[in-house]
């Protein structure tokens, strides 16, 4: 998304629909000529004052706030002004409507932000966080992002990159002054240095790892035979009578999602159609569904009926999921298998958490009963415990998958040049590989980053962030 940081932009700010309150935001060079024609007098800086919004005759619009922040002390280092009146839809569709006749356009999604973020008023890191703050799905989620909001993210990967830039130059400074005989790499600080900004990224990894899983939470998909119960963990799990259940195989013929959180954690689930092999056509459209889903799972629950052998025999996984021969995707499966056997309560059973090996992969089994509640604990324990999720997250940040990309790659880069260091291998190689991490460290708050990503981020925002 292409910046026009010459533009006077303008958004509603507020939610759409009714409400109490609603908020107009405008940003650019036309704010101070804006307010005379709007409010018919300047406004003293950063005061709230009660207001008229005018027309184009000087008829009022509506009555409320205006508040004007002046540049470069405001929110996106331009000349800003907020008019907070009633949140009609008719009034705010008529205060866009004479603001955009005063020569001001409409904000593309998260302008507002990106023009903050190109004005250095808040790194990327920072821009990002105010759209996960918005969409926080739990309180631990909203803490975290506002730690990163306050920049507690961007400091330590800026006290890192500043380390990182501190070792690049003294190798840098052995390869230009080579005459000079700098014998840089027989130093142990340089060694140390290092190993210290490994320790650190592994720090940072992990708590930005947390926050991502905050963020972003973690996919689960129900699959398995058709009435082995897998619409009734759903409703069990979620609280709530989510999916129909019928003694009637192949009830549920397409996806249905609920979204629950496990101690903050969000869990998205994805109940499906059971599979089996089948003549009807809306059948196999739902078992096609049923196997795309199963893709970009991060957790897979293979749910069988304990009291049907048939379905919990070692050829499960060829069944389920149709793979003959091809080794990898049978692998990948297999990795984010949990086989799930339900209804225990038919065979006066306990729940339980062990492993089965099936045609050679040791998979996790749980036992449990989606209709009597037992083994749903130790099934939560167990969905944390695979995206080595923490409940605490007291310290943790707010981060995306770029960022955790950004950091192994940085943490890859670091191993090659700790290698490096300790084989005497040649300044040049070492140098390269600390300029690689110093630039995947620095796309995470925007110092080396391409403008299509930005585009990408800042179109996810919503209108007037």
């Amino acid at each position: 998304m292409p910046s026009h940081s010459e533009d006077t932009i303008c958004a509603v700010a507020t939610a759409t629909g009714r409400g109490g309150i609603g908020i107009v935001r405008i940003s650019g060079e036309l704010v101070p000529s804006l307010c005379v024609d709007l409010i018919g007098r300047t406004l003293s800086p950063r005061q709230a004052e009660l207001c008229r919004f005018l027309d184009q005759d000087s008829k009022a619009i509506d009555q409320g706030i205006a508040i004007y922040f002046p540049t470069p002390h405001s929110f996106t280092g331009e000349h800003v002004l907020e008019l907070h009146g009633h949140g009609g839809i008719q009034v705010l569709d008529m205060l866009l409507e004479r603001i955009t006749g005063l020569g001001v356009r409409i904000a593309n999604p998260g302008e507002f932000s990106e023009r903050a973020f190109l004005n250095n008023k808040i790194d990327l890191v920072q821009a990002e966080s105010i759209a996960d703050l918005i969409d926080a799905g739990s309180r631990q989620a909203a803490r975290s992002a506002m730690r990163t909001l306050q920049g507690e993210f961007s400091r330590e990967v800026e006290a890192l990159l500043k380390l990182l830039v501190s070792i690049r130059t003294h190798v840098e400074a052995a390869i230009d002054f080579v005459d000079e005989d700098i014998d840089v790499l027989s130093r142990n600080d340089v060694a140390d240095s290092l190993h210290r900004c490994r320790q650190t990224i592994d720090s940072i990894f992990s708590r930005a790892q947390q926050g991502a899983i905050l963020n972003e939470g973690m996919s689960v998909v129900l699959a398995g035979y058709p009435n082995a119960g897998k619409s009734s963990l759903l409703n069990a799990l979620s609280g709530m009578e989510s999916a129909i259940v019928t003694p009637i195989p192949g009830t549920t013929r397409d996806l249905l999602r609920e979204q629950i959180l496990i101690d903050g954690m969000p869990v998205h689930i994805t109940d499906t159609a059971g599979i089996r092999d089948t003549a009807d056509e809306v059948e196999k459209e739902s078992v096609k569904r049923a196997r795309i889903a199963l893709q970009d799972a991060d957790r897979i629950l293979l749910i069988a009926d304990s009291n049907e052998p048939a379905q919990i025999g070692n050829d499960i996984l060829r069944i389920i999921f149709g793979y003959e021969s091809d080794t990898a995707s049978l692998k990948s499966i297999a990795d984010r298998t949990t086989l799930v056997f339900n209804k225990i309560d038919l065979l006066g059973e306990a729940s339980s958490l062990s492993q089965r090996t099936v045609r050679g992969y040791t998979l996790p089994l749980l036992q449990l009963s989606a209709k009597t509640g037992s083994g749903l604990d130790l099934l939560r324990i167990h969905l944390k415990d695979c995206m080595g999720f923490q409940s605490s997250g007291a310290d943790s940040f707010v981060a995306r998958k770029r960022h955790l990309l950004a950091l192994t790659s940085t943490k890859l880069s670091l191993d090659s040049a700790i290698q490096g260091v300790s084989e005497n291998s040649h300044l040049e190689l070492i140098a390269e590989d600390l300029r690689v991490a110093q630039t995947a460290l620095g796309s995470i708050t925007g110092q080396f980053t391409a403008d299509d990503l930005l585009g990408e981020i800042f179109a996810s925002f919503c209108i007037g962030k």
